[in-house]
Formats: C-alpha cells, sequence, structure tokens
C-alpha cells in the first residue's frame, strides 16, 4: 500500500469546510398512476462536508436512487437538493452536466473506465470534458497516492480489478471535487483489495479533506467512515455516528425484520 499525498502542497492542504449535500422533502417516483413505484419518499437529510458518510439498507430501500438524486444523476419528482449552497433543481441539463464534471467524482462497482484509453488519459478525462488541462504536479501527487505509479501507459485491461478501481477514485480526485460518490466500491473485489480501496477512500477524506458518500451493503466497508444513513422503503429511518461493523449489522438486521 503506498503513502498517499505525502507532499506537502496536498497532504498539508488546509481544512476548510467541503460542501456537503442537503435533500429536503425528496421524492422520487418512476412510472405514473397505479403502476408507479415510489423509490425516495420525502427524504430529508444532510450530509456532512470533509466528512465519509455511508448510505446503507436492504435491498429495494432506495440506496441507489438516493445517490443518482444526491449527486445529480436523476432529477427527483419533488423536492431539493442543494450541493453546498447550490441548488440542483436550478440547473438546465448542460449546466449539470458540468458541475458533475467539476465539482463532483463518481467511484463505481463496475469501474467505467474507458477500454481504449490509458490510465492516464482515464484519469484525466474529467478534465479534458470540461475544456481542461492536467496540471502535471497534481497527476502525479494523484497516481502516486493511489498506487499507479509506472501504470500510466496501460489500458485497463492490462490491469487487476484493485488496480482499475484506483484508476477509478483517481479519476474521480483529479478535479479537486467537492463530493466524491461511490456505489458499492468494493462489491466487485477480493476482501484484501476492497480493504486498500476503503483505506484510500478514508485517507482521501484524512489527508485530502475530501467529502466521500459511499452506497455499501457491507458493514465492514461502513464502518470505515465516520457516519452511516440507513434507509427503508424510501425513507431515512436511522443514522449512526462512529459506526463499528457489529453495531451496522444490529440495525440492517432489525430492517430486514420489519420487511
Amino acid at each position: 500500500m503506498p503513502t498517499p499525498w505525502s507532499r506537502s502542497d496536498l497532504a498539508d492542504a488546509p481544512a476548510a469546510p467541503k460542501a456537503g449535500v442537503r435533500m429536503t422533502g425528496v421524492t422520487k417516483r418512476y412510472g405514473h398512476g397505479a403502476s408507479a413505484v415510489t423509490a425516495l419518499d420525502a427524504v430529508s437529510v444532510g450530509l456532512a462536508g470533509h466528512a465519509f458518510t455511508s448510505v446503507m439498507g436492504p435491498s429495494g430501500s432506495g440506496k441507489s436512487t438516493f445517490l443518482h438524486c444526491a449527486a445529480g444523476l436523476d432529477r427527483p419528482t419533488s423536492g431539493t437538493v442543494h450541493l453546498g449552497t447550490q441548488d440542483l433543481a436550478g440547473l438546465t441539463e448542460t449546466q449539470l452536466t458540468q458541475l458533475r464534471r467539476t465539482r463532483i467524482g463518481f467511484v463505481f462497482q463496475a469501474f467505467n473506465l474507458l477500454p481504449s484509453l490509458s490510465v492516464e488519459q482515464n484519469i484525466t478525462l474529467p478534465l479534458r470534458l470540461s475544456g481542461a488541462r492536467a496540471d502535471r504536479d497534481r497527476l502525479a501527487e494523484v497516481t502516486a497516492g493511489t498506487g499507479l505509479t509506472g501504470l500510466l501507459h496501460r489500458r485497463p485491461a492490462e490491469l487487476s480489478g484493485g488496480q482499475q478501481q484506483r484508476v477509478a477514485i483517481a479519476r474521480a480526485l483529479i478535479t479537486r471535487p467537492e463530493v466524491i460518490f461511490a456505489d458499492e466500491p468494493t462489491g466487485a473485489l477480493d476482501p484484501d483489495t476492497a480493504l486498500d480501496i476503503l483505506t484510500l477512500l478514508r485517507r482521501a477524506v484524512t489527508d485530502l479533506h475530501q467529502t466521500v458518500v459511499m452506497v455499501t451493503h457491507d458493514p465492514a466497508a461502513a464502518q470505515h467512515g465516520d457516519h452511516v444513513v440507513f434507509l427503508q422503503a424510501g425513507r431515512v429511518v436511522s443514522r449512526m455516528d462512529r459506526p463499528t461493523a457489529d453495531a451496522v449489522r444490529g440495525v440492517l438486521s432489525g430492517l430486514r425484520g420489519r420487511n
């Protein structure tokens, strides 16, 4: 495991408060009439900046929809979502796309790397899409911190699953986003590799003062965070600070027992 972000220009960056996410009365329905499905039901919750928050709940509880609405990937049927002071509802689709490229980072279970691009090209893709050029010092620090130095010219097919997820994390970090959203980032990885990825996300918060919001089903993953938000049937039903795996398992067991 590399020592991430060891140079002072990153590791010693001021711990200025990062923008959090606030959802107020957010409802998301799919379909119409009697066949409509309510995935989120009047959700109001704040997700702290400069913190690592996990979102958990039984299957079908609305976790992925929660993340998609919070990240501006999907518009809620009603209610508001704020990234810091920015109301996402007030943005056009073009403005939302620009916001996702510059102020939000994404890490997904399936990595979502472009197979025809090199590691370096995949990492810097958000910058190129927004018309910016990669700062070479920033690229060097992000790749060193994620253990990718020496791999920049490889293609994704030449990497292990853990290395591909490191590329996804580096891509999420390269724009200095206000929030990183991670959707089951360790779901396709073996336990040891998953631990490395979770440690990287934890250090992104601790060392780089990032904000991380992670959807996960794994109590062992959630204990790497600062807070847990529990969903059931599209509603926030519980919250936990300083989570442990055993405490999270207990809450999840109780929620499953209500189904």
